[in-house]
């Protein structure tokens, strides 16, 4: 008898671990915090669209991505998601979530946010803050080019457009609109990622000068430099949008 209860005990913790296991599994993001495997498809980030032509009042195009809008929202989303945003607990609750548009935002943008999160995590000395600041600033420096070449690409693909549609034989109403529509779309994801810039370049800067006067390091040097960069990239883009409206940055 005591054997067939020991056997039944070890058959339960058995199934619970397995049980406890599949729920992990299942809520857990991907590995080094990549977003799951199953959160991810082709047009994850069509979301962008929509957010942006809804927040102003414009409906949105019903069109299919084509595949340089479809890069043009993959490359956008990593310079929108705010620098510090993703706790570590969401690497294993899920890391990837939708986020309004700055059309739609009423409250002020808030330059210390990054800063304060910045310094408010556990950090093994100030030399490793200031390391987190520079790989932060240079993440951003690294995904420009890419993010504005795409840009480049989309907005001249979308004069095309406009130019064709005077000649299309029957061009219906509704094509037109979404037609419209999408060249607003393009047009407002690469305006709301160069706000979303110039926030990056004064939260950066209003973090470095906490880090400067609570601990002085030569590092603060590079990080200013980096910073400075950025900035100059910033303030001078490659491309500019000739639709949707322009968003003034304060803070």
């Amino acid at each position: 008898m005591p054997d067939t209860f020991r056997q039944i005990r070890c058959c339960s913790s058995a199934l619970l671990l397995a049980l406890i296991g599949a729920a992990l599994g299942a809520c857990s993001g991907g590995d080094f915090g990549r977003t799951r495997a199953d959160m991810r498809s082709d047009d994850m980030h069509r979301w962008l669209g929509a957010e942006v032509t809804s927040s102003v009042g414009v409906k949105s195009s019903q069109f299919q991505l084509t595949d340089e809008e479809r890069q043009l929202r993959d490359l956008a989303y990593p310079l929108i998601e705010p620098p510090r945003s993703r706790p570590a607990w969401r690497s294993v609750f899920g890391d990837y979530k939708a986020m309004p548009s700055p059309w739609r935002q009423n409250v002020v943008f808030d330059r210390t946010t990054y800063g304060r999160t910045l310094i408010d995590e556990p950090h093994r000395s100030f030399s490793s803050r200031y390391a987190q600041l520079i790989e932060d600033v240079r993440d951003d420096i690294t995904r420009f080019e890419p993010f504005f070449a795409s840009a480049v690409r989309v907005i001249e693909l979308d004069r095309k457009r406009e130019a064709s549609m005077k000649m299309v034989s029957e061009l219906s109403p509704r094509e037109k609109a979404d037609a419209v529509a999408r060249m607003q779309e393009n047009s407002l994801i690469v305006q709301w990622v160069q706000q979303c810039l110039e926030r990056r370049v004064s939260s950066y800067r209003w973090a470095l000068e906490r880090l400067v006067i609570q601990a002085p390091d030569g590092m603060a040097a590079d990080a200013d430099r980096l910073i400075g960069e950025l900035a100059a990239q910033t303030a001078n883009p490659p491309v500019a949008s000739p639709y949707g409206r322009a968003v003034a940055v304060r803070g």
